[in-house]
């Protein structure tokens, strides 16, 4: 397969879909391959770089067995465990990050779902960043009803977080106190009420190229507009805690075929931008588009300013 033909076809307007033989993404040239997604990268989506940043609005005591996470009571980790923050708390983080030219925040509790008191307390606190601030919001609440998505974009929030993690196939193996057709649910019906979607997940937890193929085809299929693709960190103390990090070529390579899979949406780099040189610059001139930044747990090595540094000098649009 031509990759770089392939490239054109795909700006042109061909999709990649489960009746395509994909394998050659597995084997082909990585060079040829990471110029082919940087060049769709340009033409489909261009030099203008989504930034956004999080907040762990409630951490720990998670009732769900994720095996790659730290905030999951199945997991015996130091995770600092604290309940709903308050306003003004989150209110001076989305400020901040606003003023430095991020353009989305979200706040991110951990838990199956919010209780019904949180819930309430978290509509009120979007309602007032949609008064006090300009920077589009984001929430990454678990799981929700219709109407309590719907209440959701009516106090601001213009896009959920819901990550698939993996693939189908290999979901079983990561949790399974919710499916991933749980997944897939959640997301419709943020969806159907008017939200755009972010959704991504995890490589290297034991998983093979073809359930990544897998993954970003899933993705396609459920028109994601923003796909976050993070490394994983092994924790101490997780299931996971013993595997070995991915290579560079390895996080490049599947960068690169979520580009080509997902040739409109960005394709936003997250935990484990430190395996990759220069904390993420061969991923950005190979296909990625956005990015997670702050002073957080998922971009460790990087802040807001050195982020934007960085892109800068590759020639990338920031605020």
């Amino acid at each position: 397969m031509d990759v770089k033909k392939l490239a054109n076809e795909i700006i042109d307007g061909r999709r990649l879909g489960r009746k395509d033989d994909l394998d050659f993404l597995k084997d082909c040239s990585l060079d040829e391959l990471t110029k082919g997604a940087d060049h769709i990268r340009k033409e489909l989506i261009g030099d203008r770089v989504d930034l956004c940043t999080i907040i762990a609005g409630k951490s720990g005591n998670c009732g769900e067995n994720c095996k790659f996470c730290a905030q999951s009571a199945h997991n015996h980790t130091e995770c600092e465990v604290y309940g709903l923050l308050d306003y003004d708390r989150i209110l001076a983080e989305a400020k901040s990050n606003e003023e430095e030219g991020v353009d989305r925040f979200a706040i991110v509790i951990s838990g199956h779902n919010p209780s019904d008191e949180d819930f309430e307390k978290l509509i009120e606190i979007y309602k007032k960043l949609r008064t006090d601030l300009k920077i589009s919001l984001c929430a990454s609440l678990g799981f929700l009803t219709q109407e309590q998505f719907e209440r959701l974009y009516a106090a601001g929030v213009r896009s959920y977080h819901n990550n698939i993690e993996t693939s189908r196939r290999f979901f079983e193996h990561i949790c399974t106190t919710h499916s991933f057709d749980d997944k897939i649910a959640n997301i419709k019906r943020a969806k159907a009420a008017g939200l755009s979607v972010c959704s991504g997940g995890i490589i290297g937890m034991g998983e093979t190229m073809d359930d990544r193929i897998d993954m970003a085809l899933e993705l396609s299929e459920l028109e994601i507009s923003s796909i976050p693709i993070n490394s994983l960190i092994p924790i101490p103390h997780t299931p996971l805690e013993n595997l070995p990090t991915l290579s560079e070529d390895e996080i490049l390579r599947t960068v690169a075929i979520f580009r080509y899979i997902n040739p409109t949406c960005n394709i936003r780099l997250g935990a484990g931008r430190k395996l990759i040189s220069g904390n993420g610059v061969a991923a950005f001139t190979g296909g990625a588009s956005a990015t997670i930044t702050g002073n957080m747990l998922t971009t460790s090595g990087s802040t807001i300013k050195s982020d934007r540094e960085t892109l800068k000098s590759l020639g990338r649009k920031v605020i």
